[in-house]
């Protein structure tokens, strides 16, 4: 049986507790902050199973931790679930809009007091696990997607090693700059390409989306704009400004924005200037965080100045790297998948739209 109910009287939520980062000291215990897990402390001040919520900076979302942990002060977590099932809440949570209740002007900031009106769809105990099982088997899926990518990762990483790094013979071999061997096409200014209606649009790839993929806050650009500058699945990405990262893109059509590159080359495998840009990624980090604006970055003359080295037996090589990256792209594309999916389900089931 369905019933309607105040949030107040499924869940008590509380808020979390300081932990200055000079008090924290590594353990076991995940401190929990508004936008997950960000390090570990020797203590914990809830146990676990747990659900924690944003309350200031990052506000809603859902977070599921497994283990005792501490929450920080920036979330509320749940004190009492009242004997409803624990995932059930979480997803509850993960599924409310909670950004009509944000009281803060510069920082979101949620008050739980005015959260205790909220309405909520509470079924009964069974019902709730039921549908607890069917999204968490696709969570499941995603995590177990995502280590199986950090491996192939590391893998490909020890292989890369194993023949440009510690192989000796690697310093005979022809080199040339990084920027020699790949195509490093800086995005556009989208501001300039503003949506029109009634015409095709496409999400504009900034740093943001990178981290985080296409939101509902992501900007929207005219889809006219010249063929290279539009992003596909499995495009190589690198941002070169403020953080910095390379990733392979899977969350559809975009238009690529300034502060990124889309790489590619016409001459070269891409598993060669992939890991070679990967390579040299924590020197590029470095000299961005060097630069004393508000938003480090790197330049094209860093590109010129990290050299690559060229293997004789490029072909043979290919076919193991490839291997590694092929797979990794499927995975991506499989997460993008069942994220979409999940995110379909999880309203319908918790409202009672789809009976299970």
């Amino acid at each position: 049986m369905m019933q309607i109910v105040s949030l107040s009287d499924a869940i008590t939520l509380q808020r979390g507790f300081d932990l200055p980062t000079s008090q924290r000291r590594q353990g076991k215990y995940p401190v929990v902050a508004s936008t997950g897990t960000t390090t570990t402390h020797d203590k914990f001040k809830v146990k676990g199973p747990g659900v924690v919520i944003g309350r200031s900076g990052s506000i809603g979302g859902g977070q599921y931790v497994e283990s005792d942990f501490w929450p920080l002060n920036t979330t509320l977590w749940v004190k009492d679930f009242k004997g409803n099932d624990e995932k059930f809440i979480y997803y509850t949570l993960k599924s409310l809009d909670f950004s009509s209740f944000n009281v803060g002007a510069a920082v979101p900031t949620l008050n739980r007091n005015h959260l205790s009106a909220l309405k909520v769809r509470i079924p009964d105990v069974d019902k709730q696990k039921k549908i607890a099982n069917i999204l968490g088997s696709l969570d499941e899926k995603i995590e177990l997607n995502r280590r199986m990518n950090e491996t192939l990762e590391q893998l490909g990483q020890a292989l890369f090693r194993h023949y440009f790094v510690d192989n000796p013979e690697a310093k005979s071999w022809d080199k040339k700059p990084l920027d020699e061997i790949a195509n490093f096409l800086n995005g556009l200014a989208m501001q300039k390409y503003p949506k029109i209606n009634g015409q095709r649009t496409l999400p504009v790839i900034k740093i943001r989306e990178m981290s985080s993929g296409i939101t509902d806050s992501t900007d929207i650009a005219s889809a006219n704009i010249p063929e290279e500058y539009i992003v596909h699945d499995g495009d190589l990405l690198f941002s070169w400004s403020g953080t910095l990262m390379v990733k392979f893109w899977s969350g559809g059509d975009g238009a690529l924005n300034q502060h990124l590159f889309k790489v590619t080359s016409d001459k070269y495998p891409e598993w060669l200037y992939y890991y070679w840009t990967k390579y040299y990624l924590d020197q590029f980090i470095s000299i961005a965080k060097s630069k004393a604006t508000t938003m480090g970055h790197i330049q094209r003359k860093h590109l010129k100045q990290a050299e690559v080295i060229i293997p004789p037996n490029i072909e043979e090589m290919t076919s193991e790297f490839t291997s590694i990256i092929d797979q990794i792209k499927t995975n991506l594309f499989e997460i993008n998948s069942l994220v979409n999916i999940r995110s379909s389900l999880l309203p319908k089931l918790i409202s009672g739209e789809i009976e299970i």
